[in-house]
């Protein structure tokens, strides 16, 4: 009889080289660099190429990234068409995911039987830099807005807030952003991951394996987890509701969503950067804290009561809503698909990795069926 370990838990399914966890000391790095030094001295766009090709790029090789970057940032127009097509109340995942998949059809040549071929990896290069566009479109196309043209002289995170909102974003708010894209750009084999590595092992196209894992972060227990949030912290109200919420929530074996994550032992290392971010911008600028935010604090210091003794600690989404909401002025349906967009990164390397050393994906079952037995001839 074979063990069932439900959801593979802690079972080695690749190898990989492109990020680890040490869950024990609440570290994450991507091909041996620290999100921490990352986040201070990196860009989104050296990170992304980091996590493609294995080491930093020189400075020509980051420009010349760049540059590849914003020369596709542009749709085709018959996906922008689609886009249109769409009911407006759609989610913006099922959007995004209907999107990435339809750029297969004109890229029909891009595969993973050259994976190193120049068609190849500017499809890769091309899903990176129509994810930000495609996101942008949507949060413009759901409010019947026309999308805003790409700019061809911003880096990446720039260029999305200009495409949200029409103009220019200031510094320190772009400087948040490519920070958020750095810490979600990837995270080992998690579920969206796994699936992108399993349509991958079918040698499926790049658009189909990025959409299968667009698909996968869309769930409540994945990246979908910091819209949750934010709707949690709006039901508890203030902070002087959070305690009675939170114990009664526990009473009934109710999940606190952005608490607690399966790798990490303690705080998990990009909720720790983001509250920083938050606090530190709010004073450099003499940012208002809402008492949204004032609430997530007591919450935090709630579950760290009741909970740091089971190593139950926030994660990245009890955060990064909060900043999405707070400080960029997203509304929660577009909160995933920035994620995805940031994690595209993540998924083009694993997707190039997965078919450069490819077996399929077959694993096992314990069948607990009826045993054989005969059909009733009548």
């Amino acid at each position: 009889m074979k063990e069932y370990i439900p959801g593979l838990a802690g079972v080695p399914a690749t190898k990989s080289a492109i990020s680890s966890i040490d869950g024990e000391k609440g570290i994450l790095a991507y091909r041996g660099y620290s999100i921490d030094d990352l986040v201070a001295h990196s860009s989104f766009e050296e990170t992304a190429l980091l996590l493609m090709q294995g080491e930093l790029p020189t400075h020509k090789e980051l420009e010349d990234f760049k540059d590849l970057l914003q020369t596709r940032y542009e749709v085709k127009s018959k996906i922008r068409a689609l886009l249109w097509a769409l009911p407006q109340k759609g989610h913006s995942m099922d959007v995004l995911q209907t999107a990435i998949a339809s750029m297969a059809t004109f890229y029909p040549d891009a595969g993973a039987s050259e994976p190193d071929s120049e068609y190849t990896q500017n499809a890769l290069v091309k899903i990176i830099s129509n994810m930000s566009t495609l996101v942008a479109m949507w949060t413009r196309i759901s409010r019947g807005y026309d999308p805003i043209p790409p700019s061809k002289d911003m880096d990446y995170a720039e260029n999305f807030m200009y495409m949200c909102f029409g103009e220019k974003a200031d510094d320190k708010i772009v400087k948040l952003l490519d920070a958020c894209l750095i810490l979600h750009a990837e995270h080992t084999i998690n579920a969206s991951t796994f699936s992108t590595m399993v349509t991958a092992s079918t040698l499926s196209n790049p658009f189909s394996s990025i959409a299968a894992g667009v698909g996968t972060l869309a769930g409540p227990l994945h990246g979908n987890a910091n819209e949750n949030v934010l709707v949690m912290l709006d039901e508890i109200g203030s902070p002087k509701n959070a305690r009675a919420w939170i114990e009664d929530k526990l009473k009934n074996k109710k999940v606190i969503w952005g608490m607690g994550h399966r790798e990490y032992k303690t705080k998990d290392p990009r909720a720790t950067i983001l509250e920083q971010m938050i606090k530190t911008y709010v004073n450099k600028t003499g940012h208002n804290l809402s008492e949204r935010f004032e609430t997530a604090l007591e919450v935090e210091s709630i579950c760290d009561e009741l909970l740091s003794h089971k190593g139950v600690y926030p994660n990245v989404d009890f955060y990064s809503g909060i900043l999405y909401a707070e400080l960029f002025k997203f509304t929660k349906e577009h909160f995933t698909s920035i994620f995805a967009m940031a994690r595209s990164a993540g998924w083009v390397a694993h997707w190039h990795e997965q078919v450069s050393h490819n077996k399929i994906f077959r694993p096992t079952q314990i069948y607990t069926g009826k045993d054989f037995r005969d059909y009733p001839v009548k």
